[in-house]
C-alpha cells in the first residue's frame, strides 16, 4: 500500500486516518468516480450540479473558455462535488491554457531560450495566479520531454529543448511558480515524447531509446523530480521497449504496451525503479494511441491495474463508467486497486491543498477576478527582448529599414484554421499592420489567389519591380493529431517558395517550430522566434531594424544535424 507518511505527501497520522475512514466510507460508484478525470461540461449545454451528482468525478480539466463563465462554472461543479474536485487545465505557455483573455506568456522553448530560471519561474507564477483566480488547482505542466527529433510533430517548441539539464533547472522554477499559487503541477509526458517523430494522438509513439541511455536522460528529469516531491505524473501512450524489456526478459513484441496500460512501466519502471509514491493519471484516452491497443473494455482495466490512478477523459462516459465497474464487480480489477488508487487521490488532495480533513474546499474561488493582466504582459515583454534569436544572417542583410527595403513581400505559411488545439492563431495581420507602422510598404502573398503570370512566366526583374525584401515567417504550430510540422509549399509549382532568394533579400522568422531551415536551408537570414503573440513579434521586429541586440540561445539544434543548413 502507498506510505502516505512519505514524499510526496508527508501526511499525519490524524490526516491519513481521515483518509482511510473516507475510503473506507466511500460506496462503489462514488470510488469509481474519483478514478475519472473527465472533460470540463459547458453550463449552457449540461445541468453541471446533475453531472457531478451522477459521474461523481476526481477531476475535471477544461479547455479555453471566459474567465467569469469559468468561475461560475467550476463553483457550482465544488459545490455539487461529495469531495472536492482536482480543477486542471494544460497550463503550458501561460494563463491562456485556461482563460481566453489569459496572458499568452511564452512557449516552454522560448523561455528557455533565455536561460533564465526567473522566466520559467514566472511561467509557472503567471499561469498559476490567474487559474487560480477561476478556481484552477491543478496544471497538466511542466512539459518535461526531451526535443531529440526535430521531426517530431507535436513537441519542439512545447519543451525546454534536448537538454536534460536545462530541462531540470526550468521545470524546477515553473514548478515553484506554480506551487506559490497552491497550484499542482503535474510533470508529464512519461515515459516521455520527443524520440519519436510520430504523434501519440495518431498511434502508441514510441521512446526508443535503450533502457541505460532512458535513464541518463528521461531517468534522470525523472529521478531528480521524484526527489523533490513531485506529486503528480502524467502517462503517456507512448512505449518505452527497451525498459519493458529489461523488467521482463523474453517479452515478446507484441505483449509490449504503451506506459497508459503497461504494469512494467508504471509499477515496475516509474513506482519501483524511480521510485514513486504519487499521483498518475492517464493522457487524454480518446486519443488513437490509447485505443489502438486494446479493446477499450480491456484497456480501462489494464491502466488502472498497470498502477495508474486516473483516466484522462472519456469516449462515451457512460460506457467508460460501465467497463470499469463491470471489472471491478467481475474480479478483473481488484477492490484493493481500486482502494489504492482512490487513497492516492484523495491523498493528493490533502497533502497539495484542495480539500481539508473536514472534507471542504481549501481555497474557493474569489468572488472577484482580478488577472493583473498588464503586470503579467510586462513579464511576458521581458521573456520575448531576452529569448529572440538570430540562427543565422549569412549576407549581412539586418538591421532592415525602410529606407534599405522599402517595399516588403510578406508571406506567412501556416496561419490556417484546421483544429488540433492550436494555440497561438493568426499573424498575418499582426505583422502586416506592425511592418507598416513602421514604415514599410507591405504587400501580402495571396495563396488563394495566385498571380499566375508570375507563377509561370515571372523571371527575376519581376520580383524585383515588385518589391525590395521578401519576409518570411512561417507561423507553422505544433498541435494534436497532425503528422508534421515541415513547411508546405503551394503543390502548383511551388508558387510561394522564395526561388529568388539569391537575387532578392530574404528573410525568414519563425514563431513556433525552429527547425525550418531543414526545409529552407539556403535562405540567407533566419531567426527564430518560438512564439507568435504580440510582445515577441514588437521584440522580434525591433531586433530585425538594429534597435536592439538578439540575445536569446537556442536550446535546440536549429541546424537539425546538417552541414546545408549551415551554408
Amino acid at each position: 500500500m502507498t506510505d502516505l507518511t512519505k514524499k510526496p505527501y508527508n501526511l499525519s497520522s490524524a490526516e491519513i486516518d481521515f483518509i482511510k475512514n473516507k475510503v473506507a466510507n466511500m460506496p462503489l460508484s462514488a470510488k469509481i468516480g474519483q478514478l475519472f478525470f473527465v472533460i470540463g461540461e459547458d453550463e449552457d449545454n449540461t445541468d453541471l450540479t446533475e453531472f457531478v451528482k451522477k459521474y461523481q468525478p476526481g477531476g475535471i480539466m477544461y479547455r479555453p473558455d471566459k474567465a467569469q463563465k469559468l468561475q461560475h462554472e467550476i463553483a457550482v461543479s465544488q459545490k455539487a462535488s461529495a469531495t472536492p474536485l482536482f480543477i486542471a487545465a494544460n497550463l503550458e505557455a501561460g494563463g491562456n491554457g485556461l482563460l481566453t483573455e489569459g496572458t499568452w506568456f511564452g512557449r516552454p522553448l522560448q523561455v528557455a531560450a533565455t536561460d533564465d530560471e526567473q522566466n520559467a519561474y514566472n511561467l509557472g507564477d503567471v499561469s498559476g495566479y490567474e487559474a487560480k483566480q477561476v478556481g484552477g488547482n491543478m496544471s497538466f505542466a511542466p512539459i518535461v520531454d526531451l526535443d531529440q527529433n526535430f521531426r517530431n510533430p507535436i513537441m519542439n517548441v512545447r519543451t525546454f529543448g534536448s537538454s536534460e539539464e536545462r530541462v531540470i533547472r526550468m521545470s524546477d522554477s515553473q514548478i515553484k511558480g506554480l506551487k506559490a499559487n497552491h497550484v499542482i503541477p503535474v510533470a508529464k509526458h512519461f515515459p516521455g515524447d520527443g524520440v519519436d517523430e510520430r504523434d501519440q494522438h495518431l498511434l502508441s509513439s514510441i521512446n526508443s531509446l535503450p533502457a541505460d541511455k532512458w535513464m541518463e536522460s528521461y531517468g534522470q528529469i525523472y529521478h531528480h523530480l521524484i526527489q523533490n516531491g513531485l506529486p503528480a505524473v502524467m502517462i503517456a501512450h507512448i512505449m518505452q521497449p527497451a525498459w519493458e524489456r529489461r523488467l521482463q526478459p523474453g517479452i515478446e513484441d507484441k505483449d509490449l504496451r504503451p506506459a497508459s496500460t503497461s504494469k512494467l512501466l508504471i509499477d515496475g519502471l516509474l513506482r519501483t525503479v524511480l521510485h514513486f509514491n504519487g499521483l498518475t493519471i492517464t493522457d487524454a484516452t480518446p486519443m488513437i494511441g490509447y485505443n489502438a491497443i486494446l479493446p477499450r473494455s480491456e484497456a480501462l482495466p489494464a491502466t488502472i491495474n498497470a498502477g495508474i490512478d486516473m483516466i484522462l477523459f472519456n469516449k462515451d462516459i457512460d460506457e467508460d463508467y460501465q467497463f470499469v465497474t463491470d471489472a471491478v464487480k467481475s474480479g478483473k480489477i481488484s477492490m484493493a486497486r481500486v482502494d489504492e488508487a482512490v487513497t492516492r487521490i484523495i491523498a493528493t488532495k490533502i497533502a497539495q491543498g484542495v480539500m481539508n480533513t473536514e472534507n471542504n474546499l481549501c481555497e474557493p474561488a474569489s468572488q472577484e477576478i482580478n488577472l493583473k493582466l498588464a503586470e503579467h504582459e510586462k513579464l511576458a515583454a521581458k521573456v520575448a527582448q531576452e529569448s529572440v534569436t538570430l540562427v543565422k544572417d549569412r549576407d549581412k542583410l539586418l538591421p532592415i529599414t525602410p529606407e534599405k527595403y522599402p517595399r516588403v513581400r510578406l508571406v506567412v505559411l501556416g496561419d490556417t484554421d484546421d483544429g488540433g488545439f492550436k494555440e497561438g492563431g493568426k499573424v498575418t495581420a499582426k505583422f502586416k499592420e506592425k511592418l507598416t507602422e513602421k514604415g514599410f510598404k507591405v504587400t501580402v502573398f495571396d495563396r488563394k489567389n495566385l498571380n499566375f503570370k508570375e507563377v509561370f512566366e515571372g523571371g527575376v526583374q519581376y520580383e524585383k519591380d515588385q518589391f525590395d525584401l521578401a519576409f518570411y515567417v512561417a507561423n507553422v504550430e505544433t498541435a494534436s493529431n497532425q503528422t508534421t510540422t515541415r513547411l508546405d509549399w503551394i503543390h502548383l509549382m511551388a508558387a510561394d517558395a522564395p526561388w529568388f532568394m539569391k537575387d532578392i533579400p530574404t528573410v525568414f522568422v519563425s514563431t513556433c517550430n525552429p527547425y525550418h531551415l531543414f526545409d529552407i536551408p539556403m535562405v540567407s537570414t533566419y531567426i527564430n522566434a518560438y512564439t507568435g503573440n504580440d510582445v515577441t513579434i514588437d521584440a522580434l521586429l525591433e531586433k530585425m531594424m538594429g534597435n536592439d541586440k538578439f540575445s536569446g540561445h537556442s536550446p535546440v539544434d536549429p541546424f537539425c544535424g546538417r552541414f546545408e543548413t549551415h551554408l
